[in-house]
């Protein structure tokens, strides 16, 4: 390593990194504007990154280098499973192709504009573009915090306009039709649970016996099913937020339905004998592995829904949006409905069903009508 002396206050640091594969020398310089201790700062800390391995030369690596150590270092370590892996697949399906030979330090804003502009051109959805861009913005924070690079492109730029997917609810007929023709399925239990609770499809399918209490008529939501992209197979996770860790009450129906359910699991088991696998998951196939999100959608939830005479674009998920609908539009408090969805703060629950709210205010001018002025001008 070289320290050597520019002008006044500037010191250019230059390291040698050995030679390529034609046998030029390569050498890392930077040029350092202040002290002469705030250059040796950078030498010492260039320096320690090259005994560990993470070196990275900003003059030399692509996006798809860099790339490949902002994962592994800095996403890896602090990621879950799934999280890593859909920030792999994006980059991979989305990125690399488009910008990955560029030189990290010559990325420029308008080349992150055009790449969003290339995806929302292909018909990906503003959501998927924007969470490209969360990812990438991350990426390149860090380049800056690693002083890879000076500034952020990525941080100026214009996002997509974002488009909720229609949320499709039932009403409180239709809830009926739905949960008479559930009564006939294999699996109109998890329906039941799932249209009285609210609570997401990776909850409970991830619920196992030892988080329901059927006495006190509880769940308890402390981890999510998580299916693995890369080699199959599944994990069960810690939910994303705290928030998303709690007691959900239920309705002394659903609860007579799950110890009925547990009585008919408990005699599967014993016809099955030594190779049933014990996971002590709510609901298990025949061999009590855990049950694959889209075959309860499939043939269980979407047969159903015909046989109702329901709208075939209904989703799984738009069971939770229906209880939480519902609730507000009994009147019970957006505070108590977003404990019950596990969402982060109120604010996402007024802000996912605004649709509700006009009704919402409708009720509660009726009701102060009352108040107020019912026997004022009798």
């Amino acid at each position: 390593m070289t320290l050597v002396k520019r002008g006044k206050d500037t010191w250019q640091v230059r390291i040698f990194l050995g030679r390529d594969e034609n046998g030029k020398t390569r050498f890392f310089n930077q040029t350092v504007k202040g002290r002469r201790k705030d250059a040796e700062i950078l030498e010492t800390k260039k320096k320690r990154e090259l005994d560990l391995g993470i070196f990275i030369d900003r003059t030399q690596v692509t996006v798809d280098e860099y790339l490949d150590n902002w994962l592994e270092v800095s996403a890896k370590p602090r990621l879950k499973g799934r999280t890593f892996d859909d920030y792999s697949e994006y980059m991979n399906r989305y990125v690399r192709p488009a910008i990955g030979k560029i030189n990290v330090s010559k990325v420029k804003p308008l080349d992150f504009q055009n790449l969003y502009s290339q995806l929302t051109e292909k018909g990906l959805s503003g959501r998927t573009v924007r969470y490209t861009h969360a990812i990438l913005n991350s990426a390149f924070k860090q380049a800056v915090k690693w002083q890879i690079i000076n500034q952020n492109p990525a941080s100026m730029v214009d996002l997509p306009k974002l488009v909720r997917r229609e949320m499709r609810v039932l009403s409180p007929s239709e809830c009926s039709r739905f949960l008479a023709s559930a009564e006939n399925d294999r699996w109109g239990i998890i329906f039941s649970l799932a249209l009285s609770t609210g609570m997401r499809p990776e909850e409970y399918l991830g619920l196992r016996w030892k988080d329901v209490d059927l006495e006190s008529g509880t769940v308890s939501i402390t981890r999510v099913l998580v299916r693995n992209r890369k080699g199959g197979g599944w994990s069960l996770e810690e939910p994303k937020t705290p928030k998303s860790r709690r007691i959900v009450p239920l309705p002394s129906t659903v609860t007579r339905d799950l110890a009925a359910h547990r009585r008919d699991q408990l005699a599967e088991r014993l016809k099955v004998g030594p190779a049933y696998e014990n996971q002590d998951f709510v609901f298990a196939t025949e061999i009590g592995t855990p049950l694959l999100h889209s075959n309860v959608s499939k043939r269980h939830f979407k047969r159903i829904v015909v046989e109702a005479g329901l709208s075939a674009e209904l989703r799984l998920y738009d069971l939770r949006h229906t209880c939480a609908t519902l609730l507000l539009l009994e009147g019970i408090s957006p505070k108590v409905v977003a404990e019950r969805l596990g969402h982060a703060s109120v604010v996402q629950t007024l802000d996912t069903y605004s649709h509700v709210l006009p009704t919402m205010q409708e009720d509660a001018t009726n009701r102060l009508e009352k108040m107020l002025f019912s026997t004022a001008r009798m």
